[in-house]
């Protein structure tokens, strides 16, 4: 962003921080919610550094200064879409040939890299689920217990401050193993405004709210992934190994006609092999479909979408 840029004429240029974060993302209308959060983290910053680094300078002046090394709003909307397809480009996993076939589909889905990061996911959101909900349970208590103390704001402040960074933890997670797009920079807190304001701010924030509901959520949804996870894929194990231990068994010395898994007799193995085969791949389809699903409720609750600046 260091080219010449101005602002679009016809168009007087902004005077504050606030519009100019209000014309950026009008510009990145459209764009993905994330990318819109880290466009306007990255602008907040820097017009916020220069104002710290000019401070007799005016907003109006400063933001008139920073045109032609960091750009006008929809200059700067233009450079983030770009780098945002470049990026998404460099970091996609090579897809794997069309299958046309039905077959050719139902089976495929063992070749892509992201099944699996769906179905280990699942059976990590136990461990994290429990985690959250732990961790947002007691941080709550705790800040209702100490309210009436005098380190009872401090408390609610780093509590409050745990719960945006475990977010971006969380956003992680969700873009490296389900391949959603999540922000990869926090919301900007205005470090010079006062402390009421500032605790004021964390609130009314929506997306605090909304992440401490996701976390509660965590736990039962982590409970449900990982019992489905476990049990399925148990299940299809059990179905594929038992025809390969009653050959093994067989080969001991054991006779086929003597032989039972289950209350199955020897002439129905060959059909439990087939089924658990079945279960297993259709266990990864399941995961797959579960991954986006939550993908989905992860962006939708972890993500601001509302206003760019609250003041």
């Amino acid at each position: 962003m260091n080219a010449a840029h101005t602002f679009a004429p016809g168009l007087a240029a902004p005077t504050t921080i606030a519009e100019y974060l209000d014309r950026l993302r009008a510009a990145l209308a459209g764009a993905d919610p994330a990318l819109v959060q880290d466009a306007l983290y990255d602008a907040e910053d820097y017009l916020r550094s220069e104002m710290a680094a000019n401070p007799g300078r005016s907003e109006a002046q400063v933001i008139a200064d920073v045109a032609g090394s960091y750009g006008a709003p929809d200059e700067v909307a233009d450079i983030y879409r770009d780098t945002e397809v470049r990026v998404q480009t460099a970091l996609q996993a090579p897809k794997p040939a069309a299958r046309r076939s039905a077959l050719g589909r139902f089976f495929g889905v063992a070749a892509e890299p992201r099944t699996y990061a769906a179905l280990f996911y699942m059976l990590l959101s136990l461990a994290t689920g429990i985690f959250y909900f732990t961790w947002t349970v007691t941080g709550l208590s705790l800040s209702a217990g100490l309210s009436v103390l005098i380190i009872g704001i401090p408390f609610v402040i780093l509590f409050f401050g745990s719960v945006r960074v475990l977010s971006l933890v969380e956003g992680r997670l969700v873009e490296v193993m389900l391949g959603e797009r999540m922000p990869r920079r926090p919301l900007y807190v205005t470090r010079d405004a006062p402390l009421l304001e500032r605790i004021k701010a964390m609130f009314v924030d929506p997306r605090t709210w909304g992440t401490m509901l996701y976390m509660l959520l965590m736990l039962p949804l982590g409970i449900v992934y990982f019992t489905v996870a476990v049990t399925l894929l148990s299940v299809a194990a059990g179905f594929i190994a038992a025809p390969v231990l009653a050959l093994f068994a067989w080969a001991g010395g054991v006779p086929f006609d003597n032989f039972e898994v289950s209350g199955v007799d020897y002439w129905g193995l060959p059909f439990v092999f087939v089924g658990g085969v079945v279960l297993l791949f259709a266990t990864l389809h399941l995961a797959r479909a579960i991954g986006h699903l939550h993908g989905q409720l992860a962006k939708h609750m972890l993500v601001r979408s509302g206003p760019a600046y609250a003041g």
